[in-house]
């Protein structure tokens, strides 16, 4: 053991001895005091303050203002004292006066308060504005968008999809089924600049456009897979050759539950002919406006991402193939999504929206 300065001995009865070994051995605790309880423990098996920062890779001064902490005051003492600081210049009743006014007016000319305009209107300075927004999570730059769905029967075709996704039914195969219309092959006008260090990757603002395509896609709920077929126009005909393309991909042997939502598309005469001549096809509409409840929908907005939007393309052809670049490499390791939310729950936030628009809920 080194040698240190000569330190005032720290003996310890059982029962602070045992306050400091729960306190030590805590797992939800601040972790500084946690370690001040492990400095006094020590201490009391007889350790100087050296061996002990050594231990605890803390400073020795570290080590012996704890000690003397608890020598002085106890276990009270490994707490953080409250710092002296500037009495707060801004009252409760002024927080409480600005928050209402963020909710429930604007300002003059504008659709929404910001930090500069409420600083002016309130007399309290910006950066505390700023402070009282963050504190009270106020975001009045930020919308976020919803639309209800009208649907009379809503409720069950949550209960029935929802159903599906959380216990899909044997000999079967789920499929989420939709199309993505209108992708445009987009040209910019002037070759990007590639991403470096210190500068993220420029493109010109302007493009040019050399034509659309649409993008049907069926996605299996429990392997993650993707079939999917790009075609240049959108109407009953090419929906209808995609629904005989997966016919042919998934075995005899299995009935197929498709999920897809009421575009007209999928609604019209020569496709339900199609299907009732197809007994082992079991459709499943979506609610109106619900189409997030339809997992394609998660995988249309990957490939955007990853293959479509920062994409420069020259003509269609290129835009499909890249397109089937990406289709490819997709599903040499598909994963399915992870759905966890329940029928009740998605029920349950939906009352919770209904009362807050109706005003009954704050």
């Amino acid at each position: 053991m080194s040698m240190g300065r000569p330190i005032v001995p720290l003996s310890l009865s059982e029962d602070a001895r045992r306050d400091l070994e729960a306190v030590a051995a805590s797992r939800t605790m601040p972790h500084a005091l946690v370690q001040r309880a492990q400095i006094v423990l020590m201490a009391a098996l007889g350790m100087s303050n050296t061996d002990i920062a050594e231990e605890l890779r803390l400073t020795r001064p570290t080590v012996g203002l704890w000690r003397q902490r608890y020598l002085e005051f106890g276990l009270e003492g490994l707490h953080d004292e409250l710092k002296p600081g500037r009495p707060r210049s801004i009252s409760d009743d002024q927080v409480a006066s600005l928050v209402r006014k963020t909710l429930q007016s604007k300002p003059k000319g504008a659709t929404q308060w910001a930090v500069r305009p409420m600083a002016e209107a309130t007399q309290i300075s910006k950066s505390t504005v700023h402070r009282i927004w963050h504190a009270f999570g106020l975001q009045p730059h930020r919308r976020r968008s919803f639309k209800l769905s009208t649907d009379p029967f809503f409720v069950e075709k949550v209960r029935d999809i929802v159903g599906l996704y959380l216990s899909p039914p044997q000999n079967a195969v789920v499929l989420c089924i939709d199309e993505k219309s209108q992708i445009q092959a987009l040209d910019r006008t002037q070759p990007m600049l590639p991403m470096g260090l210190g500068y993220v990757e420029g493109v010109t603002h302007d493009y040019i456009r050399h034509g659309t395509m649409t993008l049907f896609a069926a996605l299996n709920v429990v392997t993650g897979g993707v079939m999917a077929q790009s075609k240049r126009r959108h109407r009953h005909q090419e929906y209808l050759g995609f629904l005989k393309h997966i016919e042919e991909q998934v075995p005899r042997t299995l009935e197929i539950h498709a999920i897809v939502d009421n575009y007209a598309t999928h609604n019209h005469l020569a496709v339900k002919r199609w299907l009732a001549r197809h007994p082992r096809w079991h459709i499943h509409h979506t609610p109106t406006y619900a189409s997030w409840l339809n997992q394609v929908e998660i995988w249309f907005n990957l490939i955007t991402q990853k293959a479509i939007r920062r994409g420069s393309f020259t003509s269609v052809k290129e835009l499909v193939a890249m397109i089937q670049k990406y289709l490819d490499n997709y599903n040499r390791h598909p994963r399915p999504f992870v759905w966890t939310a329940t029928a009740d729950s998605i029920l349950a936030k939906i009352e919770r929206l209904c009362q807050r628009i109706s005003g009954t809920q704050h």
